[in-house]
């Protein structure tokens, strides 16, 4: 990676950074040198090198592995929140490559977020589902499904790395008629940063969906942590945009 040195503010860094990757000098998922070697090569101090390059990552331009170092982003997904397709359709639209890991599966008394998202004031059983999430085989997005037992008998019993809306539909016969979102940003729990290979804190970008069928009734939440570089969220009341 070969660049014009410079000396100053975190600003002229982050300029000759981001003039690099916007003329395409330097491509999706590319490593940039380590930060030792930028320091060297800005002729600059750790701290001022490191607001640089969180800034450029807040631009979404880069991203950090945890203990690998900083990556140029691939373009973002387009997300519609709004949208019934599941998340390998909406991928595949995009020309990208999708795939999903069962990460943990368990029962558990509702309590806490998740107890309020689902409107649960007794001692009711749920499932929780945890799934990884890749883009072109990076991971992108942890996913925690939250389904309400006594809705969904044997359902742990299916093949829950697919669509869990195909699988409502198929075996259920249940159809979201209704969706309330929350999309917050926030820190990563230790959790989600460990399977996302982020430090622990480092920002995610949560999206809180709880789901209604036909009657009314709430069924399931669910709660997305998405790498802020990997997303954008695009609605539009006309129909799905991918």
């Amino acid at each position: 990676m070969e660049m014009v040195l410079s000396t100053g503010a975190p600003a002229k860094i982050r300029d000759v950074i981001r003039e690099r990757i916007i003329s395409g000098g330097m491509t999706s998922g590319q490593k940039l040198p380590s930060e030792r070697e930028m320091t060297e090569l800005f002729s600059t101090t750790r701290v001022t090198l490191k607001d640089a390059l969180v800034a450029l990552e807040t631009e979404g331009l880069i991203y950090r592995e945890e203990r690998r170092g900083w990556y140029i982003s691939p373009p973002r997904i387009r997300y519609n929140p709004l949208s019934r397709s599941h998340f390998h359709k909406m991928i595949q639209e995009q020309q990208r490559i999708a795939e999903t890991k069962i990460i943990s599966v368990r029962t558990d008394i509702a309590h806490g977020e998740i107890a309020q998202a689902l409107e649960l004031r007794a001692f009711t059983p749920v499932h929780i589902i945890e799934r990884l999430r890749y883009i072109d085989g990076r991971a992108v997005l942890f996913v925690e499904n939250c389904l309400i037992e006594t809705l969904f008998p044997g359902i742990l019993q299916q093949n829950i790395a697919a669509s869990l809306t195909e699988l409502y539909s198929r075996h259920y016969g249940y159809e979201t008629q209704r969706s309330r979102f929350q999309v917050i940003p926030t820190a990563a729990p230790a959790h989600v940063a460990k399977a996302l290979n982020l430090a622990a804190g480092q920002p995610v970008l949560k999206i809180c969906r709880v789901n209604y069928k036909g009657d009314g009734q709430i069924m399931d939440c669910e709660f997305e942590y998405w790498r802020p570089d990997a997303v954008m969220i695009t609605i539009d009341s006309q129909g799905d945009i991918y």
